[in-house]
């Protein structure tokens, strides 16, 4: 790919940098669908995406990113990207400083030597560093936080994402986790689409039974609640856009505009006419 079609294909957006934490707001049209070219990250950055979704490569191991997981890209690990759904992806990048990401992140979860490196590609999150990741990027992309208030809630989402009761890092089998992938792929390639666990099933390949036990088990939530996030997030994504929520509603597969803010609501603690407040007054 030449450097012209990769800047037409990535968008980076610096949203804030401190001597604490440097924050990217990095869109990917995904028109590149096979892995990319090898790259290497200067330092390790906590990725979040809240649109769309792709597949990290590091060696033979792959990692699909999407909205309900954070991905980790180490200081000096080789990596490539693919798209294997549609639709591109954008993602919230943080970098903080060296020290304190030491101090912040468990040792357990941290690879031995020089570097600050984590041991594993990914982590669960939980909605609610969700919705402090929508609150940084809506506020910074604003300018309707002050430096100090942001820094903050970046160091609040980094330590709820590492959280042992926040966040999770379940093992499975090989076999499992590309189950548990390609049902990811599925599902992040259309959240607003009303699915039923037959046809979720067919398309991956296996029983519904099966699919939902290994599912719960290697996400630690039900496939059907795992879905509701997808959209859930999407709505937080969307938010700003929108000045008729219940267009906002029907557009991401509600059938409602009540069924809608109440989901919401018990997921992120604010109505969404409260949370667009939020991210608009500050």
């Amino acid at each position: 790919m030449s450097e012209a079609q990769e800047e037409d294909e990535l968008s980076v957006r610096l949203l804030l940098e401190t001597a604490t934490v440097e924050i990217r707001d990095i869109q990917c049209r995904g028109n590149c669908r096979h892995r990319s070219p090898s790259e290497c990250a200067s330092t390790t950055h906590l990725v979040y995406p809240y649109r769309g979704a792709f597949m990290r490569h590091v060696g033979s191991a792959e990692t699909v990113a999407e909205v309900n997981q954070l991905v980790f890209f180490n200081e000096d690990e080789e990596y490539a990207i693919s798209h294997p759904v549609g639709g591109g992806d954008a993602c919230l990048s943080i970098a903080i400083d060296r020290t304190l990401l030491q101090e912040l992140a468990p040792a357990d979860q941290l690879a031995t030597g020089p570097a600050v490196a984590f041991r594993h590609a990914r982590r669960g999150i939980d909605p609610r560093a969700q919705a402090l990741v929508a609150l940084l990027r809506h506020g910074l992309s604003r300018g309707a936080i002050e430096t100090l208030e942001a820094e903050t809630l970046a160091l609040t989402l980094i330590r709820r994402s590492l959280g042992e009761t926040t966040s999770h890092d379940l093992p499975s089998t090989y076999g499992q986790k590309k189950l548990v992938d390609r049902t990811k792929l599925l599902l992040a390639a259309d959240p607003g689409r009303r699915w039923t666990l037959a046809a979720i099933a067919k398309e991956v390949g296996v029983s519904p039974v099966y699919l939902t036990q290994i599912f719960a088990q290697a996400e630690g939530v039900p496939l059907y609640r795992y879905q509701l996030r997808l959209r859930l997030a999407r709505a937080l994504d969307l938010l700003a856009d929108y000045d008729d929520l219940t267009m906002l509603a029907l557009d991401i597969g509600f059938s409602s505009h009540s069924h809608f803010s109440a989901a919401f609501r018990q997921l992120y603690g604010k109505t969404p006419a409260e949370f667009q407040r939020a991210t608009r007054l500050r």
